[in-house]
């Protein structure tokens, strides 16, 4: 089958060397795995992040979005058939999307919301699969919950889903980050009752909407960078979240206001096979539902053509240079 492969890390993106394509042997399913058609994938910044900083000794399929077919089985599935559209973020541990097939745990895959295309729909699981846990599993809000959110980077793939999600499923005040006109148009749309600019000072901007101090904060992007500000604008006893990798992160100024540290990583579950690992399932499961009922949208962005080296590597050019929004798919090859 074709895949696109890395094999040297930390090669420019403008090298054709950096992602290639190659032929490589069909996998077969595991007992609690789907083998998966692959008809289109997302690409998110974790694919950039692995390829320019892990090394490898083979050619490494990336990706971690699909929307495909289930083609077979393995003796132990019960929550999938051949012929399921399925479409999931997948385990970092195992072969990628970047492929025409790939294995998934039925755990962690759900049945493909049935209004939208295959591109659609490829541009969710990720960035659901980790706002779902930040918001709710990790930050533990609760739907009648009706303290104040702020989210850093709310425009990006994740904060796309998040600020649905917040706006959509909970009574909370939803406050998104944004610095160009654009992004902050797209934030307004996809819910957000306020948004402030993070290149200016945020306990200012804040205190002009009515929010001096939040109960929430979700920092998706650059938290070494806004710390200190995000720190003074959690209300004691906060909670803060994040899910992108500071250099370094100094706990201690958050004691005097009691505020708790929560880490988000969507690979988690899969990583170390928790008890709790099909959760991922059942909100991949929700989030279709949700999209079927038009309570969600999906955001996908750009559309990059057909599932190929050079495609790619005009995805992952676009995500370093830090102004995609949104997500971008590919389908077909």
């Amino acid at each position: 089958m074709k895949a696109i492969v890395y094999s040297q890390n930390g090669l420019p993106i403008s090298d054709e060397n950096a992602l290639y394509e190659l032929d490589v042997a069909k996998p077969q399913p595991g007992a609690r795995d789907l083998l998966v058609n692959i008809h289109a994938i997302a690409v998110n910044p974790v694919d950039t992040k692995v390829r320019n900083g892990a090394p490898t000794d083979k050619p490494r399929i990336l990706g971690w979005d699909a929307v495909g077919v289930v083609e077979a089985v393995g003796e132990d599935v019960t929550l999938f058939q051949p012929g399921d559209e399925v479409f999931y973020a997948g385990d970092i541990t195992r072969a990628g999307s970047y492929a025409e097939y790939g294995l998934v745990d039925e755990r962690i895959a759900g049945h493909k919301p049935r209004t939208l295309n295959d591109a659609g729909a490829a541009a969710l699981p990720l960035t659901s699969l980790t706002a779902w846990e930040l918001l709710f599993d990790r930050l533990e809000v609760q739907a009648e919950d009706n303290a104040a959110l702020l989210i850093i980077g709310a425009g990006g793939g994740v904060g796309s889903i998040l600020t649905q999600l917040a706006r959509k499923l909970t009574n909370l005040t939803v406050i998104g980050t944004a610095s160009r006109p654009e992004t902050a148009d797209w934030v307004r749309s996809l819910g957000a009752h306020h948004v402030v600019n993070h290149q200016q000072p945020l306990g200012e901007q804040l205190a002009a909407i009515g929010h001096p101090q939040v109960r929430y904060v979700a920092s998706l992007t650059h938290t070494d960078s806004y710390y200190t500000q995000l720190v003074d604008v959690l209300a004691p006893q906060g909670k803060l979240a994040l899910i992108d990798d500071p250099e370094t992160l100094d706990v201690v100024p958050l004691k005097r206001k009691a505020i708790s540290l929560h880490w988000e990583l969507m690979f988690t579950r899969s990583l170390f096979q928790t008890c709790d690992m099909q959760r991922q399932h059942d909100i991949l499961e929700r989030v279709s539902q949700l999209i079927d009922d038009q309570t969600l949208q999906t955001t996908a962005g750009e559309h990059h053509g057909t599932i190929n080296a050079a495609n790619l590597r005009k995805a992952h050019a676009l995500i370093e240079s830090g102004r995609a929004r949104g997500k971008i798919v590919l389908s077909g090859f």
